[in-house]
């Protein structure tokens, strides 16, 4: 008995966690033990402890003194679960850790389509995806970038050859009044021109360029320049519109600003990473799209109405001025009717600011004054965690941030580096801010403005293929807005393009987020009504027309599991923007 005792004597007066020989039991450090926390999963949440001294993030770390029972609580953000401890705890309840079960633990959140509390959507003007992204493929494959883009043919893996559209016939110049006019030819008895220069794409040094038009007439030309109403694309009126347009707006000395390229080359231009360093790496870092269209073969404002509403309800030209609003429901209408929160940031000042935007076209908008600030608010709100469920940012028609070509190189706007430059400070603030973990950003162009690409039109959206289908029955006529002299004018010369049931020409997109597949790239046709789908997947609205409601809901670009971007690229590792390429327009490249 008393040789037990001094066995039971020296087990409590030596201070180790070990079994000491002879020791019935484990022993307590007096040291004090740290405890680390790491969070996991694509979801986010925090992770606090009692005692209080872990509050991760950002405190993921704490020391705590010899003996302690420390209770971890994992909280997950609005829209993400808890899906369980791992290391030192398991299951989804309270994690009581003390220094004998271990000094690390692993909270998994996870994330789903209920994650994205904020969508962000902004649309710049009238750029094309061959213009701007036609060499992406080339650059991806020199950074060593997964995947295939579908861009220009020369730029593609397998290369294919330059791309070409048939030029202006040199024996019908450009000649001003008095001398009669010269259009520009490039079809003879119901076929190319023999004499009809090939025109190749180029690269363009110049960040200005006098502008094409993608108006109704134009993109059906471009479409099949011998034959525009015929079922067979074969994208070859390109050079032949843009010189068209000059020819006419310059055919009258004086009465219109002056432009110089008489035989439309500068729509066979395109950019590379030298003049949009920003896009090409956020194009290629996120995920983005070769198959994403703008919804109709015609000009800015009834492509801009297919975003607010799925429908232009026939139109194919901006409403005459004067003309009554549409009151038709836009995608910001049935967010209020769902009382779901939104918002519309404004890049240009000046009297009302419904009156910059596109959904001033819509009498719902007149008593929305209160959902209209400026574009300066956006980064107010990142930081204070205060978006809306839904927000656009209006890309700045008037103050020059909306990459639109103008007639004229003083315009601010035809500086597309200006604008790309103010969209990269939006996002890399976003991308910084405590808004980040839920947001996601699409940005995109409303139309191909005039600029070549070598994919037509699509008369199927989605995977499996679907048609495209009319938004509300309602076609192009002359009783809308088609001129008497329009293509599809006549009900007895008439063509598949003469219906909307097909999409308007290719535009670039980025999807941003810290859900975005990393490196990715879609081959799923859609047009950016599916901005609207996604809106009305994500926050359970119906769809306001046929026309959204065929579209994929863009999930398809984002991982929920995985989260690869819940840690946003380094800001070192972001090329800036630059503002500084040249900028003329008298001649090119």
């Amino acid at each position: 008995m008393r040789k037990f005792a001094r066995v039971s004597l020296a087990c409590v007066t030596i201070s180790a966690a070990l079994f000491l020989a002879g020791c019935q039991g484990l022993v307590h450090s007096s040291a004090p033990f740290t405890l680390s926390v790491t969070l996991a999963g694509g979801g986010s949440g925090t992770v606090v402890s009692n005692p209080s001294a872990i509050n991760c993030p950002p405190t993921c770390s704490a020391t705590f003194q010899p003996g302690s029972q420390v209770a971890l609580t994992a909280t997950p953000d609005t829209g993400f679960t808890f899906t369980g401890w791992s290391g030192a705890c398991t299951g989804t309840g309270s994690c009581n850790v003390n220094p004998d079960n271990g000094a690390s633990v692993t909270a998994t959140f996870g994330a789903s389509l209920q994650s994205v509390n904020h969508i962000v959507f902004m649309v710049q003007e009238n750029r094309g995806l061959d213009h701007y992204f036609g060499a992406l493929q080339q650059y991806r494959t020199q950074k060593g970038i997964p995947g295939t883009f579908d861009g220009l043919p020369q730029f593609n893996s397998p290369a294919g050859i330059v791309a070409i559209n048939p030029g202006c016939d040199p024996a019908f110049p450009f000649q001003a009044s008095p001398a009669p006019f010269n259009d520009c030819v490039t079809v003879v008895n119901g076929a190319i021109d023999p004499n009809s220069p090939q025109v190749p794409s180029q690269k363009l040094i110049t960040q200005c360029v006098e502008n094409p038009s993608p108006s109704w007439n134009e993109s059906h030309v471009d479409w099949n320049v011998v034959d525009p109403l015929s079922a067979t694309a074969t994208m070859d009126g390109f050079v032949h519109t843009a010189a068209h347009d000059v020819r006419e707006t310059q055919y009258i000395p004086g009465s219109n600003p002056p432009e110089s390229d008489y035989d439309g080359v500068r729509a066979m231009g395109y950019y590379d990473q030298d003049v949009l360093p920003y896009y090409y790496f956020m194009a290629s870092s996120f995920a983005t799209s070769d198959r994403w269209f703008s919804p109709v073969m015609t000009r800015t404002q009834p492509n801009r109405e297919y975003l607010m509403a799925a429908t232009s309800l026939g139109h194919v030209y901006p409403p005459v001025s004067g003309a009554p609003q549409f009151t038709n429901k836009t995608i910001f209408e049935q967010l209020n009717d769902n009382n779901i929160s939104w918002r519309i940031y404004v890049s240009d000042s000046g009297g009302s600011l419904q009156s910059h935007t596109e959904l001033g076209m819509y009498t719902f908008a007149n008593s929305q004054g209160a959902n209209f600030v400026p574009a300066s608010q956006f980064l107010t709100d990142i930081q204070n965690g205060t978006l809306p469920a839904v927000a656009e940012i209006d890309p700045g028609f008037e103050s020059g941030t909306d990459e639109h070509a103008e007639q004229d190189d003083s315009h601010p706007g035809g500086k597309i580096q200006v604008g790309a430059k103010y969209v990269s400070s939006l996002i890399n603030a976003l991308m910084q801010s405590a808004s980040w973990k839920d947001t996601v950003f699409v940005l995109t162009w409303d139309e191909g403005g005039g600029f070549y690409d070598h994919v037509p039109p699509q008369s199927e959206v989605n995977d499996p293929p679907q048609p495209e289908p009319n938004p509300d029955g309602i076609k192009p006529s002359v009783s809308i807005d088609l001129g008497a002299n329009d293509i599809c004018s006549d009900p007895s010369k008439t063509g598949p393009t003469c219906d909307f049931v097909y999409t308007g020409y290719r535009v670039p997109l980025i999807v941003i987020s810290p859900f975005s597949k990393k490196n990715y790239v879609s081959h799923t046709v859609a047009d950016y009504t599916a901005i609207l789908k996604f809106i009305e997947t994500r926050f359970n609205v119906p769809s306001l027309t046929q026309r959204d409601a065929a579209q994929m809901d863009m999930t398809e670009f984002l991982d929920f599991v995985n989260a690869p971007w819940k840690t946003p690229p380094i800001p070192s590792s972001i090329p800036t923007q630059p503002t500084s390429a040249p900028c003329y327009m008298d001649h090119l490249p």
